[in-house]
């Protein structure tokens, strides 16, 4: 079965991109601006990045589709898979908080959790039931041991 979404996670990683950038303009409550906080920001960044990369390399290396709710033909669980059943909604959380240390602004700091929350709600609870249908026991003894996030 494949379930129709108009806005994909990237979307949400933009919107949430902009968000920051709002809340920074508008809404930015205290501000904690300094060298080391856009050195902290670069390494999120890149950390973030990375995340994304090798984990959609792990699924284009199992011939399966990254993007949510298309047909699944592969249970990967190698690689970033072996300590977070999420890597690439890590990675683009890490980029989120990667621009809220960046600016420097304390609302902007609200974004990347909202940005979990609305992830899991949206797509990782209904993928996570998905790959229980189509994998049965091997989903339900990978989900005992890799925890969704971290």
């Amino acid at each position: 079965m494949t379930v129709k979404r108009i806005i994909y996670p990237p979307m949400w990683l933009v919107f949430g991109i902009v968000a920051i950038f709002v809340c920074n303009e508008y809404f930015p409550g205290l501000r904690f601006t300094s060298s080391l906080g856009h050195w902290l920001g670069g390494v999120l960044l890149l950390a973030g990045l990375t995340l994304l990369v090798i984990a959609g390399g792990r699924f284009k290396r199992a011939g399966t589709d990254m993007v949510p709710f298309r047909e699944v033909s592969a249970l990967v669980t190698g690689g970033v898979y072996r300590w977070t059943r999420n890597p690439m909604y890590l990675g683009m959380t890490l980029i989120l908080f990667a621009t809220a240390v960046t600016v420097g602004a304390a609302t902007a700091l609200l974004i990347p959790p909202l940005f979990m929350l609305i992830i899991q709600w949206r797509y990782i609870l209904p993928e996570e039931s998905l790959l229980e249908e189509r994998f049965g026991a091997d989903y339900r003894a990978y989900r005992q041991r890799v925890r969704r996030w971290l």
